[in-house]
């Protein structure tokens, strides 16, 4: 148990550096297919809501479903509100048309958006960002705000993305729940341990670091005082996020300051990390990118507090900027601020139902999760013409993504979920998602051997909303896979749905599926996939660490070379230490 509560699941540069170009293709191909081409709706009478902020209107999204559009849950944080906890809203200046997606957050564009025509290492987005979607089944009202709410924290290293990537409609009309995608500081911005900036507190929630995080339970308990006029109940709120989404519906989870504002809580592919203050300040040695760090790049030698804050927001940003002008790769870990999460760390709070929110749960990672990120790695994949990908020797490619996936699942399924249960915490369920058939692009490149169960692939699944990977959808998903595919989308959004409504997943509701046991001492878990390969099913089955290590010693797929590869790669999500002592044993001196 002692080795479980020392983890450090935030990785080395060389691997953030195929991290990043892994979420930044995912991010930029699912904004290529959002937005631009969109026809603007109109207005829809029966949409109209009077909130305490003032009249809003929606539109009719698709049949079968209502939207309102980057509504505001907060103040922009910007001028002297920056590094600030959120400030309530401003009333509407008349009707406020919720018809177009909220602007993004401030982040960097990449090189991989050249292709759609932006300059890459861009600053996009707005300060006045905390903002969010609302999706409904067409008649909602409060006359009948009896919906589970589901509120989707979005993913993106917590550096990139936005609401209007995610299309709540078909979940909402489906499954007869209210979809809400809210939208939180980034970067630099929604992250940042600075001593003076605490000193400066107007407000006890000022001295915390995890703005985002503020930001988000601004957002719940915007939900929880207007959910009832979209047909939502502010009693039945169920937190879900993705990847760095995940990550953020962990530290809920663990902050006191969100007692009480939701009910259930989904982890997809989330993680459990978080640093010290001092680390993330710069008062502990050996850190790189200190908030301290950072401040002298903004304002200079001599600043003051009200230099940071009234700095431009292109010096904020150039200020995350190499010397190359390309963004840094490091990237945001929740700060062990006292204020947001305990002092003692994220993972730790999870020991006992006293020190956390204690909902049900699910959490589940995605079998070839790391298939995402290595895609973009030189060392293992050959690029044809700047987009034909093709592995360079196919079996290690599967290898080392199969043992840093089952890594990622250890540390977000198997370590929590025991330390759940060791604290008399029984209501969590895990999953794996399978679901691998793309099949071939391009004739040359099989996107179910290069991408198959990959990070973020599970998404378009649960919306039941496959316009999400941009050029990749056509490709991935096609008329050969429809059938199983709609089937697969249909049982994640019923089990989904139904743990929303109930507290359980138990068989999707009046759907009748298989049905999804607890978590327990022998691993089980639920495993998604299409009809053809079994489908929805139970196994069974713990991983670990020490487990890891043995299969690898004696895995005949590896020469010694290849192992040590491997080695390397996971060993950056090991406890603190334990890369000397791992490469000794397995003989990479």
């Amino acid at each position: 148990m002692q080795a479980t509560l020392s983890i450090h699941t935030y990785p080395g540069r060389d691997i953030m550096r195929h991290i990043w170009l892994g979420l930044l293709g995912a991010f930029v191909l699912s904004a290529c297919s959002n937005g631009a081409q969109e026809r603007a709706p109109e207005p829809l009478d029966a949409t109209l809501r009077t909130l305490e902020q003032g009249e809003l209107i929606g539109f009719q999204h698709s049949p079968g479903a209502w939207a309102w559009r980057g509504v505001p849950f907060a103040a922009a944080p910007e001028g002297d509100l920056r590094w600030r906890a959120p400030r309530p809203a401003p009333d509407f200046n008349g009707r406020f048309e919720a018809l177009d997606h909220p602007e993004p957050c401030p982040q960097f564009t990449s090189a991989l958006q050249a292709s759609s025509g932006v300059e890459p290492g861009q600053l996009v987005g707005s300060e006045d960002c905390l903002r969010l979607d609302i999706y409904a089944p067409e008649g909602a009202s409060a006359e009948n705000a009896t919906r589970p709410v589901m509120v989707w924290i979005h993913g993106g290293a917590n550096v990139w993305g936005f609401a209007g990537q995610y299309d709540g409609a078909q979940l909402a009309r489906d499954q007869d729940v209210v979809v809400i995608a809210i939208q939180y500081r980034l970067g630099g911005l929604g992250f940042f341990a600075h001593d003076a900036i605490r000193a400066d507190a107007a407000d006890p929630r000022d001295a915390a670091a995890n703005f985002a995080l503020l930001d988000q339970i601004a957002a719940l308990e915007w939900v929880r005082d207007n959910a009832a006029e979209f047909g939502g109940d502010a009693g039945n709120v169920t937190i879900f996020g993705e990847s760095a989404g995940g990550h953020n519906v962990a530290g809920l989870l663990a902050s006191p300051l969100a007692s009480g504002l939701f009910h259930r809580a989904i982890i997809q592919s989330g993680s459990f990390d978080s640093v010290s203050w001092e680390a993330a300040s710069g008062a502990e040695p050996g850190q790189s990118n200190t908030s301290d760090e950072v401040a002298l790049r903004i304002a200079g030698d001599g600043y003051s507090v009200n230099d940071l804050r009234s700095a431009d927001l292109q010096a904020v940003f150039n200020a995350y900027r190499g010397e190359d002008g390309a963004p840094f790769l490091d990237l945001p870990r929740m700060i062990e601020d006292g204020v947001t999460i305990p002092r003692d760390g994220l993972a730790n709070a999870f020991s006992s139902p006293d020190t956390f929110n204690a909902v049900p749960v699910i959490t589940g990672t995605n079998r070839d999760e790391m298939k995402l990120f290595n895609a973009f790695r030189d060392d293992l994949v050959n690029r044809y013409l700047g987009f034909v990908f093709v592995s360079r020797d196919a079996q290690f490619y599967d290898t080392i993504a199969e043992y840093q996936s089952r890594t990622w699942r250890i540390l977000a399924v198997d370590q929590v979920a025991a330390r759940m249960m060791s604290g008399d915490h029984g209501d969590v369920w895990a999953y794996r998602f399978d679901w691998d058939e793309q099949g071939r692009a391009l004739f040359v490149m099989d996107l179910s051997h290069l991408l198959g169960a990959a990070h973020a692939m599970e998404i378009p699944f649960i919306f039941n909303h496959f316009d999400f990977f941009g050029r990749l959808d056509g490709a991935m998903f096609n008329g050969n896979n429809a059938s199983g595919r709609e089937a697969l989308a249909a049982a994640m959004g019923a089990y989904w749905a139904e743990f929303a409504r109930t507290g359980e997943p138990g068989t999707g509701g009046p759907t009748n599926l298989a049905h999804w046991e607890r978590w327990n001492e022998e691993g089980v878990l639920m495993r998604f996939d299409s009809p053809d390969d079994n489908g929805q099913e139970i196994i069974t089955g713990t991983d670990s660490f020490e487990r890891v290590e043995a299969d690898l010693a004696v895995d005949t797929r590896l020469n010694d070379a290849q192992r040590c590869t491997v080695v390397d790669a996971i060993a950056a999500w090991r406890p603190r230490g334990s890369l000397d002592a791992m490469r000794q044993r397995l003989g990479c001196e």
